[in-house]
């Protein structure tokens, strides 16, 4: 069974998003392993120089990089990423498997982004939209398209 990870800067603090991502974890336990783990935001000031910024970016992506391993087929959540329709994140998804790929961790970043060295490792950089979304909401939205591609690969009623 595939092990998708999804690792992300910050906790969720909105009861809503919660129990969002609570449904969908259900919902994928029977398609794949699924694990969530959560890293520590940066502080930094309200108005941050750019100088400030680049040091949150670094600090945040060193924690994620040390959550990494070399099996991991790592997507990079980043705005400059390939837009994808669902019907091709399914295929990527199931190409990956058919490669002998056991675990893919999908990177969602802080409220800066992410940093060069993530995304240097990454298999594949991956956009939603070319609009901007909070990155607590965009873990709703990453595990609402990971169920519909699995969705999609297993021919499901879900996705229309």
């Amino acid at each position: 069974m595939l092990n998708i990870k999804i690792a992300c800067v910050g906790k969720l603090k909105e009861k809503y998003l919660k129990d969002a991502c609570a449904e969908y974890q259900k919902r994928l336990g029977a398609y794949c392993r699924l694990e969530i783990f959560e890293l520590p935001e940066e502080r930094i000031a309200q108005n941050p120089s750019s100088t400030e910024v680049e040091r949150v970016i670094k600090a945040e992506g060193e924690r994620i990089v040390q959550k990494l391993h070399r099996a991991d087929v790592v997507v990079s959540m980043c705005i400059e990423g390939k837009e994808m329709s669902s019907e091709e994140l399914s295929d990527y998804i199931q190409n990956q498997t058919v490669q002998g790929v056991s675990s893919i961790v999908f990177v969602i970043g802080g409220s800066y982004g992410l940093s060069d060295e993530v995304k240097s490792m990454s298999g594949l950089k991956l956009s939603m939209s070319k609009m901007t979304f909070p990155h607590q909401l965009a873990r709703v939205m990453l595990l609402e398209q990971v169920y519909r591609a699995f969705q999609i690969a297993s021919g499901g009623k879900y996705h229309k």
